[in-house]
């Protein structure tokens, strides 16, 4: 009898081999955009509500990563782990459904039309995700989507607009994973376990970050790329790390 370890491992290694196999254009595509932002001295904005907000922190600063990425990570949706209590998961479940968040959220960035908009949103129908959609196409972005569209495209839309993240995004890239995300079932137990969207959309995050790395090469551009303090002389990634903060903040201190 196959152990639900075997059986969790297997499946999201049949999910990722699944991605790659059928997303990859969608990912060039993808850090093909990146780059051209980065490159232009702009910013790849990454951005997800709850568990969507993972993949976001993940783009930089993390090692491997490059500065030119920017996380948009708000508490308010993202510190529900402790269920109760001050931004409890309540607060969240609210929240996140709030049309207008969004859009306030973006003004605080002061986002550039030459800017790029990296979205993770498993269902791609809540509120706040489809502001931020809609408004940086308002506002001349191009926007990636990464998306399940096995559960997208057939869950009706909570925005005003009706529209679903792959309706809006200028890239989509799908994760593939089933509408109930978890995928596993146990005798006796009504729902599945063994979630695995946060484990497949962390990956094509960071592939998106490596292949952009790679655009910028072939441009003859070198871009400031985070080092492991635990693998090499601390003084030197430190140094080597607070210039690629220094590049992020003279991206940012033009705004």
């Amino acid at each position: 009898m196959t152990s639900m370890v075997d059986r969790y491992f297997n499946n999201l290694a049949e999910r990722l081999e699944k991605v790659r196999t059928t997303q990859a254009a969608a990912i060039d595509q993808a850090a093909e955009l990146c780059a051209k932002s980065i490159a232009a001295d702009k910013l790849v904005f990454t951005f997800g509500t709850g568990h969507g907000a993972l993949p976001a922190l993940e783009s930089f600063p993390r090692t491997g990563t490059i500065a030119g990425f920017r996380p948009i990570v708000e508490s308010t949706m993202i510190s529900f782990h402790r269920v109760l209590g001050d931004m409890g998961a309540r607060q969240y479940r609210f929240i996140h459904a709030v049309e207008g968040y969004g859009k306030a959220i973006l003004n605080s960035h002061q986002i550039d039309p030459q800017d790029t908009m990296v979205l993770f949103s498993h269902s791609g129908i809540n509120a706040v995700i489809l502001d931020i959609a809609l408004e940086c196409k308002e506002r001349g972005l191009k926007v990636i989507g990464v998306t399940s569209l096995p559960h997208s495209s057939v869950t009706p839309s909570r925005h005003s607009s009706g529209k679903r993240l792959f309706e809006v995004a200028d890239v989509v890239i799908d994760t593939g994973i089933p509408k109930a995300d978890a995928a596993l079932k146990i005798d006796g137990l009504e729902h599945p376990v063994g979630a695995n969207s946060t484990s497949v959309t962390i990956a094509i995050a960071h592939a998106i970050v490596a292949t952009t790395a790679e655009k910028l090469v072939q441009q003859g551009i070198k871009p400031f790329v985070m080092v492991n303090p635990n693998t090499t002389s601390k003084a030197e990634a430190n140094k080597q790390n607070d210039l690629n903060y220094e590049e992020l903040w003279r991206r940012l201190k033009s705004r």
